[in-house]
């Protein structure tokens, strides 16, 4: 590399040599040529001469290339970019990502990138579930079938039962009739219900996969119920009752009352458990680290979520073991019953993970940088948050069968859980110190997300359908022996109507073959194996690329170059 000179080197360059320069540098790519223009031994001004005649020249080539085209692809090409700019405008917290990313860097903002593409699952959830399931019970029944005495106390939004337990809320407010009253068109609320749930299901599975993949190719190749116990017991005895009798009466009414509101507080006691472990044995994980001394801190990451999914999965385990053997076995309306459960495991869970917010991070942030400076300003633990996600989305998963309009309550969760967390990182938690790869963190949150959370959420909805025995007294599919009875029943009418015949063959011969899965899975794995070995191929390819890359840069001098160093020799 020659130093700048010490006069102006355009000035040992005829004017032949400089167009000749020139022209080299224009035929070359832009990112090639800012390259070169960079690499010359000239001064400052010298460079800016060159490129500004580079430029020139470069507008005059485009302008004599946009005067043989037509105008149209311009007009689409700027149509397009203006459509663009104003979708990137629009995006949903597109401003709090940027702030994140640079101030704590993209292993935090894999968090919210995180929270925010579980949020678009459930809003894309909720749509199908209320367009295709919920409207058309609103629309042939407006009103729910709420018993004489039951009435909205404030309770149900944390327990998720009374007056919920009547309403298109869970599967027991819908109607198993085939809907065409008052004008309207039919409509087959079963294989509505069916087909819903599953196409929703199978989508989930497919973008779950495609994430995967392409994440993959990229990264690697509220009501207060607490007074009412209190009013109760303080404020509720009438002491103008003097009669014996009315005495006992009344304590009997008033013992009565307070049972059946402990019994409602009850209902809470599993989700308190389930969410109290949730959130105190991670924080224990968490502690570990100050034990365990891993050089790698992926390792690090990659013990705590391993831990963290044992535990949350092991859970969820004896969880749907208990509903599907015990509950399903001993309630009349046993879907409702699993809804509502499902329904305040939700609830808590969220006031747990605003507690976690508050003792994980705001108290060692008070702790850190009070008492025990030695601890320090706390980091974000991305790990146990993105667990915590992944276990919120797993419920809503196994309850969208059970409580359709669950989503609706997983929406209002994840945009409360946005904003918390945003404030909460930026008040309590310092950038963390040692950056880990955020892009390979991504495709195993990804991973995680779909095995064993989907997997397992999808087989526990499976198993619902195809094997338990549907409720007799409410629901949709009362009546049937399983969920999967009102698919034959279907293709029991189509039989006796022209032109379907060929959808019931399809149905017998094909969906309901062995051979036919069994064909379906060799494709998989046939192309599974192409692909591996494209990939493998591709591997090589780029590794030979770069190979050979080092080895040109090594060797080669630029035309340019050369030319100019020839001049100054002169």
């Amino acid at each position: 590399m020659i130093n700048k000179p010490h006069r102006s080197v355009l000035s040992c360059l005829c004017p032949t040599e400089e167009q000749h320069l020139v022209k080299e540098l224009v035929a070359m790519s832009t990112r090639d040529r800012i390259k070169a223009i960079r690499d010359l031994p000239m001064s400052f001004d010298d460079k800016k001469h060159i490129r500004y005649s580079c430029h020139c020249i470069c507008d005059i080539q485009d302008l004599h290339h946009c005067s043989q085209t037509s105008l149209p692809p311009q007009a689409f090409r700027r149509c397009g970019a203006n459509m663009t700019l104003a979708r990137q405008t629009l995006e949903l917290w597109r401003g709090t990502m940027k702030e994140v990313g640079g101030k704590f860097g993209t292993g935090v903002l894999s968090y919210f990138k995180f929270l925010k593409w579980l949020l678009m699952f459930n809003i894309f959830s909720f749509l199908v579930n209320f367009g295709f399931i919920t409207i058309p019970q609103l629309i042939y029944h407006p009103t729910p079938d709420i018993p004489t005495g039951v009435s909205f106390k404030g309770l149900e939004i944390l327990t998720g039962a009374g007056y919920f337990s009547h309403t298109v809320m869970y599967y027991g407010g819908y109607s198993n009739k085939t809907q065409g009253t008052g004008g309207w068109p039919e409509y087959n609320m079963q294989l509505a219900y069916f087909f819903t749930i599953t196409a929703y299901m199978v989508l989930c599975g497919a973008a779950l996969i495609y994430s995967m993949a392409s994440s993959f190719r990229k990264k690697y190749v509220l009501a207060d119920s607490g007074l009412g116990g209190a009013w109760q017991l303080l404020c509720s005895w009438d002491f103008s009752v003097t009669n014996e009798r009315a005495v006992r009466q009344r304590k009997n009414n008033l013992r009565i009352q307070l049972k059946v509101t402990f019994t409602e507080a009850a209902t809470l006691l599993l989700p308190f458990v389930v969410s109290l472990i949730n959130l105190v044995v991670p924080l224990f994980y968490s502690l570990f680290k100050k034990i365990e001394h891993y050089s790698n801190p992926r390792m690090q990451v990659y013990a705590i979520i391993v831990r963290n999914v044992i535990l949350k999965m092991s859970i969820l385990g004896i969880l749907c073991y208990y509903w599907m053997k015990d509950v399903a076995n001993t309630f009349s309306c046993w879907e409702s019953i699993v809804g509502q459960a499902l329904y305040r495991l939700v609830i808590v869970d969220f006031l747990f993970i605003m507690l976690g917010s508050f003792f994980g991070e705001f108290l060692s942030n008070v702790i850190g940088t009070k008492c025990i400076q030695s601890l320090g300003v706390p980091e974000f633990d991305v790990a146990r948050n993105v667990l915590d996600l992944i276990y919120a989305q797993t419920l809503a998963w196994i309850g969208i069968y059970f409580s359709p309009l669950l989503p609706v309550i997983q929406i209002i969760k994840f945009f409360i859980l946005f904003y918390l967390k945003k404030v909460s990182l930026t008040q309590n938690c310092q950038p963390p110190r040692r950056a880990g790869r955020a892009a390979q963190m991504q495709t195993i949150f990804i991973a995680i997300l779909f095995f064993p959370s989907f997997v397992g959420a999808l087989s526990m909805v499976a198993y619902t359908m195809w094997t338990l025995p549907p409720s007799d007294n409410c629901g949709p599919f009362r009546g049937l022996n399983t969920t999967f009875s009102a698919i034959q029943i279907w293709m029991d009418d189509l039989n006796g109507v022209d032109g379907f015949q060929w959808i019931v063959w399809i149905y017998q011969h094909v969906i309901r073959s062995e051979i036919f899965y069994f064909l379906v899975s060799l494709i998989i794995l046939v192309f599974i194996y192409i692909f591996r070995q494209i990939t493998q191929g591709r591997k090589l390819l780029i590794i030979l690329l770069r190979q050979q890359i080092v080895n040109v840069s090594s060797s080669e001098l630029s035309g340019p170059k050369c030319l100019v160093h020839q001049c100054c020799c002169v």
